[in-house]
């Protein structure tokens, strides 16, 4: 089951986007997991809570737009236990989509698709690491029709964004 949380002061100002289950489910099968149900959390917050939890865990005093918080080690899942957790800052990706002229709801959905993948063991701490990370994220955001979230790497133009 997948959780979606939405904290108590967004209520009224955001909703969370259609389409997460179906978005986490893609990320899934693209890391090799077809047919599972992961437990999960995806928690919507204000800044200053995913600024805190940044600084709690990550020990960086500043607000991104999202966390993940694995509960299980690859490469083996259980499906019947949590995957983990996901923690969004909402009126960062909110403004970070306007930024990059996305829609709100598909950059939000790039993001869970991103943390997804986090929480199956998936990283982007070296190039090759983040080249698969980015070509599952693509495979994914190409499955669910939306947009490719690294337009600025290709074959003609290789410079990481």
């Amino acid at each position: 089951m997948i959780e979606v949380v939405v904290d108590d002061e967004l209520e009224g100002s955001f909703s969370a986007p259609e389409g997460i289950e179906n978005a986490v489910l893609m990320a899934c099968e693209a890391a090799g997991y077809s047919g599972e149900q992961p437990e999960m959390c995806i928690r919507f917050a204000a800044d200053a809570a995913v600024q805190e939890l940044n600084a709690t865990w990550r020990s960086k005093d500043s607000v991104t737009d999202v966390l993940s918080f694995p509960m299980q080690e690859p490469p083996e899942f259980d499906f019947s236990e949590s995957l983990g957790d996901v923690a969004l800052a909402v009126p960062f990706i909110l403004n970070e989509a306007d930024r990059l002229g996305l829609s709100q709801a598909d950059h939000t959905l790039h993001l869970i698709v991103h943390s997804a993948l986090h929480l199956l063991g998936f990283d982007h701490i070296d190039d090759d690491d983040a080249d698969e990370m980015q070509a599952l994220e693509r495979q994914v955001m190409s499955k669910i029709g939306l947009h490719d979230p690294y337009p600025m790497q290709s074959k003609e133009n290789p410079e990481k964004i």
